[in-house]
C-alpha cells in the first residue's frame, strides 16, 4: 500500500470538502429503524383497582409519546393473598387475568392499541404481557 495521494484524489477531497451537499448518516438511520420505543411496567404489589388505574394511566401516556411497544409485568398470581380467600375469584382475582381483561373492556385504550399478545419467555412469559400500539397521528 502506498502513502502517496494521487491528484485524482486530492481533487476529489477538494470537491468534496468544499460542496454544500449534506449526505446522509447511513448508521443514524440504521439505529433509527432499530430503535423501537419500549417501555415496561411491573404491577407487583398493586391491587386490583390499583393496578387498573395505573395501567390506564401507563398506556395514554405512552400513545400520547408515540411509544410502539408496552411490556406489562403482572406477575402469575402465586402469592397472591387472594388465593386465601374463598370469596374472592381465583381466575379474576389475580392480575394476570383481570389486567388484560380491563384492558379488553375499555373502548378508549382499546382504539389506542393494536395487539396484545404474550411475553417471551425472557420478558416474563406467563407472568408478562405485550402491547402493541397504534401509531398516534396527533403527535
Amino acid at each position: 500500500m502506498s502513502n502517496k495521494i494521487s491528484d485524482k484524489d486530492k481533487k476529489d477531497w477538494n470537491r468534496f470538502i468544499n460542496s454544500s451537499e449534506k449526505l446522509r448518516n447511513k448508521d443514524l438511520k440504521h439505529q433509527e429503524k432499530n430503535n423501537i420505543q419500549i417501555r415496561s411496567i411491573d404491577l407487583h404489589g398493586y391491587t386490583l383497582d390499583g393496578a387498573n388505574i395505573f395501567i390506564e394511566k401507563f398506556i395514554n401516556k405512552a400513545f400520547l409519546e408515540g411509544v410502539k411497544k408496552l411490556k406489562v409485568v403482572t406477575g402469575k398470581g402465586l402469592h397472591s393473598e387472594n388465593e386465601k380467600d374463598p370469596y374472592v375469584s381465583k381466575k379474576y382475582s389475580i392480575l394476570k387475568y383481570s389486567v388484560p381483561e380491563f384492558i379488553l373492556n375499555n373502548k378508549n385504550l382499546m382504539n389506542k392499541i393494536n395487539e396484545i399478545t404474550d411475553a417471551k419467555i425472557e420478558d416474563g412469559g406467563s407472568g408478562a404481557f405485550y402491547i402493541y400500539l397504534k401509531k398516534n397521528l396527533k403527535k
